[in-house]
């Protein structure tokens, strides 16, 4: 088994049992049964609690008067969030503004965790940006078929020429699921390059140069996040869009 960071093991030791039983309820077989949760999930879950704890924090301080750090710091992202949603998505973006938040908010948590010495961007293994590609590809096509209808969202993919429809049709089925893949590689082989680039500076030069790396890996988070949500409102924007 490979050497997991503290907040990993001690997880492990309070639900390995559990999470073990019910992968093996659903015909999973973990490669280390002992040790069910990796790293990165592990990570992953750190970063939902922390958002989550910070949400909680804005509710209960909230203040007209008087705002305070964490509720300023939620206004700036709501403001930025919402001025590129209304850009891209436009009309009733309000409905849509929390998730891409939450998106926007959640990767760059994790691309920031790779800025802390041993510890690896949770981002940078393929599952985590799998995860979260899966869980954009579901919501937009659910609020595609919710807001235009079953039929009327099947349209969408079908083109505006009915002739070239048995065409059009596979072709856009086959591009939005290869969305997945492409949302999944970007933020996944620019966080592991990231990565990698870092750890083989501090390998050579342990002090000063590093911290010139340490600061383009923060850009990097920065820009991968950004990319990740504006390409969620687009695919929104055209999943709920009413023209043709």
């Amino acid at each position: 088994m490979p050497e997991t960071l503290a907040w990993t093991r001690l997880l492990n030791h309070l639900f390995g049992g559990a999470v073990t039983s019910l992968l093996h309820a659903v015909g999973v077989q973990p490669k280390y049964p002992a040790a069910p949760i990796s790293d990165a999930y592990a990570l992953e879950l750190l970063i939902a609690g922390l958002l989550f704890c910070f949400f909680v924090l804005v509710r209960l301080t909230l203040s007209v008067e008087k705002p305070s750090v964490p509720q300023q710091f939620a206004e700036i992202i709501h403001e930025f969030v919402g001025g590129q949603a209304h850009q891209i998505i436009g009309h009733g973006f309000e409905r849509y503004q929390s998730f891409v938040t939450v998106i926007f908010l959640f990767v760059l948590g994790c691309n920031f965790l790779g800025l802390i010495p041993r510890i690896d961007t949770p981002t940078s293994f393929p599952v985590v940006p799998l995860g979260i590609a899966v869980a954009t590809f579901v919501y937009y096509h659910y609020h595609g078929f919710r807001e235009q209808g079953f039929v009327g969202y099947l349209k969408h993919f079908a083109g505006p020429i009915w002739w070239i429809a048995p065409l059009l049709f596979p072709i856009e089925i086959i591009s939005h699921c290869a969305r997945v893949m492409s949302l999944t590689i970007r933020l996944y082989a620019n966080m592991f390059a990231s990565d990698l680039v870092t750890l083989v500076f501090f390998s050579l030069v342990p002090l000063g140069i590093p911290v010139i790396f340490l600061g383009l890996h923060a850009m990097v988070s920065i820009i991968q996040a950004f990319v990740f949500m504006l390409l969620a409102m687009i695919y929104l924007s055209q999943a709920v869009s009413h023209e043709h």
